[in-house]
């Protein structure tokens, strides 16, 4: 069975996903500020930082094939000048240290699977976006398009190049849906702007899945879209927030000025419209277990 290397490992995606393949039966390395982070005897942890330049050499010994999902959070903090820095180079720094080493060593990596973000394509109202479609001019559209450009980079490596355009995850674990569904619990939840901007979404066990079966399907290369193929409203994905929950909205639309004094340019990250589609995975041969959002709400608060 083939080791992985995989970055950002510890995240929202990397930990699930590092369950899994070790399920599986592979062996996987992580990259870490922290070599004690993890406590899992099957994990290797090698140290890096990606600021200082600094990366164990020995993360890629016997490494088949790189899962690249490290960055700094988009929404986690205000975006300052310094912070729209760090998410950019978290990203693209990361990677070409990466391939840095891969050239200057002997090696045998041939896969590099790597996280985006629809982002990309930024707010495009109603069309239904492809992989194929340009980008947008924002920040969220500038650090995709820096992002993947550092990611393309590995084909003059002659490696496989697989980039996975992520949606909403949904998950109860962390990212936005803890987030939506916490006012709701409390009885003050509230579509977002006027509700009808579209919002791309993917349950954490397909966005896992698909992970895998980049992994280990030699014919994928590119760009996929991964989203589910039925995106929703804002006011769709709050109201079956509600449903799942049992709980009712009665509140007016929270402003979308409102966001925007609190967000700053952030805000375009919640008020913005993204329809993805997921028709060039699905051409692929990629089965969802949820490709609703009822079914996925359903699963995830039972």
């Amino acid at each position: 069975m083939k080791t992985i290397l995989i970055t950002g490992g510890s995240g929202l995606l990397g930990k699930p996903l590092t369950r899994i393949l070790l399920r599986k039966g592979y062996t996987i390395h992580h990259l870490s500020r922290n070599e004690n982070q993890h406590g899992n005897p099957k994990i290797k942890i090698f140290k890096w930082d990606v600021f200082k330049r600094e990366i164990d050499e020995k993360c890629l010994v016997g490494v088949d094939a790189i899962i690249h999902l490290a960055g700094e959070g988009i929404v986690e903090k205000r975006w300052t000048d310094n912070r729209k820095k760090l998410i950019i180079e978290s990203r693209t720094e990361s990677i070409r240290m990466l391939y840095s080493l891969l050239k200057n060593r002997p090696h045998q990596v041939k896969d590099i699977i790597s996280a985006s973000a629809i982002g990309y394509y930024s707010h495009r109202g109603n069309q239904l976006l492809k992989e194929d479609d340009l980008p947008g001019s924002d920040f969220l559209s500038t650090s995709c398009i820096k992002w993947e450009n550092a990611v393309d980079e590995g084909i003059k490596l002659g490696l496989r190049i697989v980039k996975l355009r992520t949606g909403i995850v949904l998950t109860p674990d962390g990212g936005a849906l803890p987030q939506l569904a916490k006012p709701i619990q409390y009885n003050f939840g509230a579509a977002i702007g006027s509700g009808m901007q579209w919002t791309s979404w993917i349950h954490i066990q397909d966005a896992i899945s698909m992970y895998v079966y980049a992994l280990e399907n030699a014919n994928l290369n590119g760009v996929y879209n991964m989203v589910a193929p039925n995106p929703v409203t804002n006011k769709t994905l709050t109201s079956e927030i509600a449903v799942a929950l049992n709980k009712s909205l009665w509140l007016p639309n929270i402003p979308a000025f409102t966001l925007k004094l609190v967000m700053g340019e952030m805000s375009i990250a919640i008020l913005g419209s993204t329809k993805a589609s997921a028709e060039k995975i699905v051409s692929a041969g990629f089965k969802f277990m949820y490709p609703e959002i009822k079914e996925a709400l359903t699963e995830i608060y039972g």
